[in-house]
């Protein structure tokens, strides 16, 4: 989390963890995600359009993490401790994702290979631009390669965040957390 982070990006696929968890646990079976906001400091970050959220801890904690996703929002002024982290982290976790423009850390972390990439379509130009190398798709809401996954822009971190439940938990819950959000899904990209 960071400063000028894009409201839906972390609170779009934080929603989808948090019900994928009521679906589990309300019949008796235990929590399927343990969810940590993690910011670049301790204090409260402050959204786009002003909504301030609070994070549970700071890149300085060192404890590992099975997924970490990467919202996108104004990445220019990301402090580049945050990259770094991210690419510690990348070492370890099952899998490190990004919505939208977090694919832009995701790239200054150096984690992103030959293996296709999207992000939101207004900064496909962009992300191009400024990584000649990665090869970015437009047109799907979200791209999976195990270890790295993307999504493109805002609403498509919603469909990554069900993918990964599906994946990381089952497809059942995934489909049970959609319904519950009142959100058409489907698990395609």
């Amino acid at each position: 989390m960071f400063d000028d982070v894009e409201v839906l990006d972390a609170c779009g696929p934080f929603e989808v963890f948090s019900v994928a968890n009521r679906i589990t646990t309300r019949d008796g079976g235990v929590r399927a995600l343990d969810v940590v906001l993690v910011g670049v400091d301790d204090g409260p970050v402050h959204a786009r359009g002003g909504m301030r959220i609070a994070v549970d801890t700071t890149i300085d904690d060192t404890r590992r993490y099975d997924v970490v996703l990467v919202p996108g929002g104004v990445v220019d002024e990301v402090p580049a401790a945050a990259a770094a982290w991210i690419h510690t982290q990348f070492g370890t976790t099952e899998v490190t994702a990004s919505v939208c423009t977090g694919a832009f850390l995701l790239a200054d972390a150096g984690v992103l290979d030959a293996r296709p990439v999207t992000t939101h379509w207004e900064d496909v130009d962009d992300l191009r631009r400024r990584w000649p190398s990665l090869d970015v798709r437009e047109g799907v809401r979200y791209l999976d390669h195990g270890d790295i996954a993307t999504s493109a822009g805002i609403s498509a971190g919603l469909d990554l965040a069900l993918h990964l439940v599906s994946r990381l938990v089952s497809p059942d819950v995934a489909t049970s957390t959609a319904r519950q959000m009142q959100y058409e899904w489907s698990d395609g990209q």
